[in-house]
């Protein structure tokens, strides 16, 4: 028999974790054969070479698109995409999966989806029909549902914006986020073993700090970020602060000299350019709250029972828990949603974005299609109004 062959592509360790669940039911069941295309992030050196980690957790890289380019103004991350339309093109050829699954809205995603469609490559988009604000990640997550044929989204108000779109319901598939199968399969280490492995001590408070820039922020995103740093210069040295590397996306570099030189400043304070699912999920399991705009503290976070400070536009219209705090991108509004973060009860907080047991559900339904060519082929699905 044949096996249906399933390409992932990933290009930074946020969709990485939200992909491992499903990649690793693809990988042990005998009716798939799992490919695997890094790009971006994961083969950079200032981002970690993070591919390693991927290849070290049981899925060997089928193949890698280099597109990163050495600036994170505008013309660099737009040149970015063309490059890796470019190789893309080569390695579909080459590879010529039967499906093609991506997640999210990253721009390196956004360069595959392109390739896939004119090699006539069916799309499994994950986490479409999400908003985010402050960030051009929307426009690029909803240009991709257009190209995709199937879709696994979060939650019912992402299934309808998709059915909105005009996009097939018979191909929307409510699954949950996969990232929180995560949650439920990752070891679980003791507080001490995790801080040991930060390299930094507990103390009687711990922040996780996950901010990246707002790509549309006409007057650019630095500001917002010494607004964060002001707040926390304030907290004292009983308070650890872990920041982990922001996006490759514009900004990005110099949020990551900045976060360095906050950290040179301050004995209390460490930056890890990648912690591994492993560790990230267990920092933010024992830290007090995460505070800054990842969806981490929106998907993640509830499940952990950790509180969220939820800092300017970029997750600001994404469905929350309880656990989640918004505030404005301004020290004094930042400094009262971390206090109030930390003295949250979140035992009994919900998470809106499942239980985590998405990835049986993403696969099986790609198991099910009997003939994935048959997707090629999309109509625009009207709204009937009665």
């Amino acid at each position: 028999m044949t096996k249906r062959q399933i390409c992932a592509v990933t290009s930074s360790r946020a969709d990485y974790n939200l992909l491992a669940p499903p990649m690793r039911l693809i990988r042990d069941d005998p009716s798939l054969e799992l490919q695997v295309i890094v790009t971006g992030m994961h083969l950079t050196t200032e981002f970690g070479f993070t591919y390693r980690r991927i290849e070290q957790e049981g899925f060997p890289v089928t193949a890698r698109v280099e597109s990163s380019q050495r600036g994170d103004d505008v013309a660099s991350v737009t040149k970015s995409i063309g490059y890796g339309v470019i190789g893309f093109a080569d390695v579909l050829q080459r590879l010529r999966p039967d499906i093609l699954m991506i997640l999210g809205d990253r721009y390196e995603i956004f360069a595959a989806a392109q390739a896939a469609v004119i090699a006539r490559v069916p799309i499994a988009h994950l986490c479409g029909g999400d908003t985010v604000d402050g960030a051009f990640d929307d426009g690029i997550r909803h240009a991709i549902t257009k190209m995709a044929h199937l879709h696994f989204v979060t939650n019912e108000m992402a299934a309808r914006r998709l059915r909105q779109m005009g996009e097939n319901p018979d191909h929307v598939y409510l699954v949950g986020n996969p990232g929180l199968d995560q949650i439920r399969q990752v070891k679980r280490m003791p507080r001490e073993d995790t801080f040991a492995a930060l390299g930094i001590p507990a103390r009687a408070r711990n922040l996780l700090i996950a901010f990246h820039p707002e790509t549309l922020a006409m007057e650019g995103s630095l500001t917002r970020l010494e607004e964060l740093l002001a707040a926390l210069s304030e907290l004292g040295p009983d308070h650890s602060l872990i920041f982990t590397g922001p996006n490759s996306d514009s900004e990005g570099r110099s949020f990551a000299r900045r976060m360095e030189a906050f950290v040179g400043e301050h004995e209390n304070a460490i930056l890890r350019t990648s912690l591994g699912q492993t560790l990230y999920l267990n920092a933010l399991a024992h830290c007090d709250a995460v505070v800054g705009n990842s969806s981490s503290g929106i998907y993640e976070a509830p499940s952990l029972k950790t509180a969220t400070v939820n800092i300017g536009n970029r997750q600001n219209v994404r469905l929350k828990a309880d656990s989640v705090i918004d505030c404005a991108a301004e020290r004094a509004e930042i400094a009262r949603a971390i206090i109030r973060a930390i003295a949250l009860d979140c035992s009994r907080v919900e998470n809106p974005y499942g239980e985590g047991h998405s990835a049986p559900l993403i696969v099986e339904a790609l198991k099910a299609l009997p003939d994935p060519t048959a997707l090629l082929k999309k109509h625009f699905y009207e709204i009937k109004v009665a």
